[in-house]
């Protein structure tokens, strides 16, 4: 059984999962965040992708910190896996959105997801860097009943319907946008290669001039490296792995990896079987930590371990069924130290994630905590 940790605030070591769809997997899939993980289990009786993420494992995990996305579900899309096969979801599909106007309305309602919790209590948002030391507070002196911090990422930026909208959304709270997913009329994305768009060149000097933070996870190449030439601000990557060792462009190659730790960014590793190990599932071999710490590994050796966290992605298209054999469920967090040498294991765990957000988030939200206008653009 895993020990509880020190949280006294002197001692304290923040633990921080750079990537989990949490409004999505409420909002568009309808599951019920709030049960404690084995009630939604029993209740979903899944064979694969079962859930491995509720507010309550989350506490459970001791988790001070997420990065929860807004992700609006495309209905152009290619297959993620290589030669287009890939195990029907065991659930149906979401609603899927056509243009602008119905990326916005998913972005929209999975925000008011996360300002829901947060007036509930479930819930801090993090919008700043005094937020951030405030939940350090509550977290290292209310254990496990304090509110879990949430650090609002887009994740690909056809919600924001045009550049200059994208102030409104840093007003309600988002701190970083992924312009891609697959292709967005902002960028060319996994499996969907090519350039940035005039509007994405457009969108990424707007997030310059605001703030917000870049997340260059599922960016083609071709508008990886012009974005990185022409964003002056905070990158990240919140959930990627090496390509080196899973040859997709879905991950990152080392010259890129090198660019991003010339920018002092993180690179949180993504824990889906098929990300870690491009061989899962062959002959009957199970993923197993050796090769998240393999992954881990690989990137630290060329960012620096003090540039490796974890951006599980838990819930993100696969579950139980699709991660290490270690990794059960969003409890089992912890055992994640092991991927890591015993002297950055904190690091891995939380400590990078924490340090990178101090210097990626504004001193203070300041007047941008004011109610934005119904219809930001009319």
């Amino acid at each position: 059984m895993d020990q509880p940790r020190d949280t006294s605030n002197a001692a304290f070591r923040a633990r921080v999962d750079g990537h989990l769809d949490l409004a999505h997997n409420a909002v568009a899939m309808g599951r019920d965040l709030d049960l404690g993980l084995d009630e939604l289990r029993a209740a979903e009786g899944r064979s694969h992708q079962t859930g491995m993420v509720t507010w309550p494992e989350l506490r459970r995990a001791g988790i001070d910190l997420v990065v929860g996305t807004l992700f609006a579900n495309p209905a152009e899309r290619v297959p993620m896996q290589a030669g287009g096969r890939e195990t029907p979801p065991p659930y149906p599909e979401p609603e899927a959105y056509r243009d602008a106007e119905g990326a916005f309305a998913q972005a929209d309602a999975q925000l008011r997801y996360y300002e829901r919790l947060e007036e509930a209590g479930t819930i801090r948002i993090v919008r700043d860097r005094a937020d951030l030391r405030s939940l350090r507070a509550l977290r290292a002196g209310g254990g496990g009943e304090a509110p879990i911090g949430v650090v609002v990422l887009m994740e690909g930026a056809d919600p924001i319907r045009t550049p200059d909208e994208t102030s409104w959304w840093w007003q309600r709270g988002v701190r970083l946008v992924g312009p891609a997913w697959q292709r967005t009329r902002y960028a060319g994305g996994t499996r969907a290669p090519g350039p940035l768009t005039d509007l994405g060149r457009a969108l990424i000097d707007e997030m310059s001039a605001i703030g917000m933070a870049l997340d260059v996870s599922h960016l083609a190449d071709e508008s990886l490296w012009e974005a990185l030439s022409r964003f002056e601000g905070h990158v990240v990557a919140s959930h990627s792995n090496a390509r080196a060792i899973t040859p997709t462009d879905r991950h990152l190659t080392d010259d890129a990896l090198r660019a991003l730790g010339e920018r002092d960014a993180l690179v949180g590793i993504v824990l889906g079987n098929g990300f870690l190990d491009p061989s899962a599932g062959s002959a009957g071999r199970p993923v197993t930590m050796d090769a998240v710490r393999a992954q881990a590994a690989h990137v630290a050796g060329i960012v620096g371990w003090e540039r490796v966290g974890i951006g599980s992605d838990l819930d993100g298209g696969f579950g139980a069924e699709e991660t290490p054999v270690e990794l059960t469920r969003a409890g089992d967090f912890a055992r994640l130290a092991a991927a890591a040498p015993r002297e950055h294991g904190d690091d891995f765990l939380g400590g990078a994630w924490w340090r990178w957000l101090e210097r990626a988030l504004p001193a203070s939200a300041g007047a941008d905590r004011a109610t934005p206008p119904t219809d930001p653009v009319g």
